[in-house]
């Protein structure tokens, strides 16, 4: 029973319940290429970091009847994966940011495989791993961390989530990720417009030309022209503003 089991173990397992959860739904760990072994054995092992300095969250937890522990492992797993969530959720500005990319420049049926999404736009998938790996450059994965022990204080062990107030946090979070994701591509977005206006001028001037044959190519190098010159800007603001979000938004208190 559980109950008997020593409580040590008893609390690494409350623990484990909510930071695997988190962890599993972390950008770039949570992807299909990541191995299922390796993911289970990284959550062990940031549970087991964090047992010294969390195990007083919920020693008091550890001492509960068999039922008990059943719901409060179970609230903790809930709470992980809507922490997760809502991460993940952030981070999908990147994603946004490659979408809105690939429709400017005219790649938009350029697709690739997404184990999560499906059928993405090839620009979305290498923004969100650019993303990811200025993330892990940058040091941010030591704030997704942070935002694991803080949210020990925001939500106590066992603690049922309230809906409305998640569900509030999860819009305001999507909000948040889109105005990134559109500041990250402002560049594009003016571009687009002066481009298509552009090409709208020369299809009046010129009704009789095959404008789409000529505008395309155009369109294309002017898109990686602009692309290769902003990427790097692009990804710092998204690694500035994620950052501020883990250290000053919902997940901070």
């Amino acid at each position: 029973m559980l109950a008997d089991l020593p409580l040590e173990a008893t609390a690494f397992l409350i623990l484990f319940a909510r930071i695997g959860a988190v962890i599993l739904l972390l950008p770039l760990l949570s992807e299909e290429a990541a191995p299922g072994q390796v993911r289970l054995l990284l959550a062990v092992g940031v549970t087991a970091a964090l047992f010294g300095l969390l195990r007083p969250q919920v020693a008091g937890q550890a001492r509960a009847s068999d039922l008990d522990l059943m719901v409060t492992v179970l609230a903790e797993l809930l709470s992980g994966l809507a922490i997760g969530l809502v991460i993940r959720l952030m981070f999908q500005a990147a994603a946004m940011a490659g979408a809105i990319i690939s429709l400017q420049i005219g790649l938009t049926s350029v697709l690739t495989f997404d184990g999560q999404a499906g059928q993405i736009p090839l620009m979305a998938k290498m923004m969100a791993l650019a993303a990811a790996l200025i993330c892990f450059a940058a040091g941010i994965h030591h704030l997704w961390i942070a935002a694991i022990v803080r949210s020990y204080g925001l939500f106590p062990v066992g603690t049922w989530l309230q809906a409305g107030d998640w569900l509030r946090l999860a819009v305001g979070t999507a909000g948040e990720a889109l105005g990134l994701a559109v500041s990250m591509t402002a560049p594009f977005i003016v571009y687009a417009i002066l481009f298509n206006l552009a090409l709208g001028l020369g299809a009046r001037l010129a009704p009789s030309l095959q404008l789409f044959f000529v505008a395309q190519p155009l369109n294309l190098l002017f898109g990686f022209a602009i692309l290769a010159m902003t990427v790097s800007a692009m990804l710092a603001l998204f690694a500035a503003r994620f950052g501020g979000w883990l250290q000053t938004g919902p997940l901070h208190g």
